[in-house]
């Protein structure tokens, strides 16, 4: 059996990008330190190894022991708004993690790495729908992170022949999802308000625009990358196509819900105003398919969060930096 390491695979996309690769016959080991995801997320079949990207010593004696064939690598604490108060800790865990990674890859030559990267690299664009020739203008420190990633992929590529597959998926939401994180994934968020009989909080106006796109039309495509050559030593965006509001989300998870919407708008904070990217190069390599609708989508999160409850929301407690801080985050 080829053998596959998933990093954040207790995650939310790692676990189901972790369950499509056991279900297409790979010998996978998951290598996840919980902070963001939970033993309840792994799936049968997979070999968990409880612990961080940051121990070079174990992710040495992993490659070591294991002899992996591909690297797929979605561990990353993927707060964008937050990622400017954290700045070390964004650096530590989405950089030189992923070296660790890198260097380990290189140094038992694997097949491909598969990187789990973010819309967030483009930050701010007056070409929308954003492609993959868009030029990256990152906003926050977690948009730096994952494209110095990406840039280092590339020369190891021409460097050391590491070949690599990169995706920027956006807004990814669906079953698995930590619900009780309130610095980020707005589906989430909301969907946790809702059961704790407390109203949707929105930064600013809620105008802002993103295309909010179901897991199960995103990880069965990261997971069969591997298979396809013509993905290898590419940048592939992926998700949903059609951008809404935020105010129009919450209405539509508040009826995903089946509640009333309630919404309170919070003052806003520096976030990127529209961000939606084109998928003409993933359909043109994968093939089509056809996508979940926002509101299906929703309807089967609904489903999920109803049956596992509210979490509690817990606050980052290695806040670096305090000037400009959202003041909803510290309440």
């Amino acid at each position: 059996m080829r053998k596959v390491l998933v990093t954040g695979g207790a995650g939310f996309i790692g676990s189901h990008v972790a369950e499509h690769l056991i279900s297409r016959g790979y010998d996978v080991t998951v290598l996840d330190d919980l902070s963001g995801g939970f033993e309840d997320n792994l799936v049968a079949g997979v070999r968990f190894v409880k612990g961080s990207i940051n121990d070079v010593e174990l992710v040495d004696t992993l490659f070591d022991q294991h002899s992996f064939d591909y690297v797929f690598h979605l561990a990353a604490y993927a707060a964008e708004g937050l990622s400017h108060f954290i700045k070390r800790f964004n650096y530590q865990n989405n950089l030189i993690g992923s070296v660790n990674l890198i260097n380990a890859s290189i140094n038992h030559e694997i097949k491909c790495f598969v990187f789990t990267s973010s819309i967030a690299v483009y930050g701010s664009s007056p070409q929308l729908p954003m492609t993959e020739e868009t030029p990256p203008h990152p906003e926050d420190p977690y948009g730096i992170a994952k494209l110095a990633v990406e840039q280092e992929l590339r020369v190891c590529k021409e460097m050391f022949d590491l070949n690599y597959i990169i995706f920027r998926p956006h807004n990814v939401y669906g079953e698995r999802q930590n619900i009780g994180d309130k610095y980020r994934n707005v589906v989430g968020i909301f969907m946790n308000q809702i059961l704790q009989g407390k109203p949707m909080t929105i930064f600013g106006d809620g105008t802002q625009t993103r295309a909010f796109s179901y897991i199960g039309d995103v990880a069965p495509i990261i997971a069969e990358a591997i298979e396809v050559p013509d993905a290898y030593n590419q940048v592939f965006n992926i998700g949903a196509d059609q951008p809404y509001s935020v105010n129009e989300l919450a209405h539509c998870v508040a009826k995903a819900m089946q509640v009333e919407a309630q919404v309170t708008h919070l003052p806003p904070r520096n976030e990127v105003l529209n961000a939606y990217s084109s998928h003409e190069k993933v359909r043109r390599v994968f093939g089509e398919r056809q996508l979940v609708s926002l509101e299906d989508g929703l309807s089967r999160m609904a489903a999920w969060v109803k049956a596992h409850g509210a979490r509690s929301s817990q606050k980052f407690k290695m806040i670096e930096v305090m000037k400009n801080f959202p003041q909803a985050w510290l309440d």
